[in-house]
């Protein structure tokens, strides 16, 4: 009986740590306050790339970061609506 008890822990310890490591590797939960991973920085800096922001600009810093902050706001809102907002 102590064998079969050992394996049924083990095949339940198991089950358990393959269950958390599922929901780690889950997509982000939909908290904002959750941390970002270094894949969705990068994709956050090439959107704010696109849509006009440079991040050596330093003389023309607050304007050039909000109206960047504006279009890529704007596509999210498209993106999220399907309404264009102009």
């Amino acid at each position: 009986m102590k064998t079969l008890s050992r394996i049924g822990l083990g095949a339940l310890l198991a089950a358990v740590s393959m269950s958390a490591a599922m929901a780690q590797s889950s997509p982000r939960p939909s908290d904002p306050s959750a941390p970002k991973t270094r894949a969705e920085v990068k994709a956050d800096l090439a959107e704010w790339r696109a849509a006009g922001y440079d991040p050596l600009d330093w003389i023309n810093y607050p304007h050039n970061a909000q109206r960047a902050a504006r279009i890529v706001a704007q596509r999210h809102a498209q993106q999220t609506d399907g309404t264009v907002t102009q």
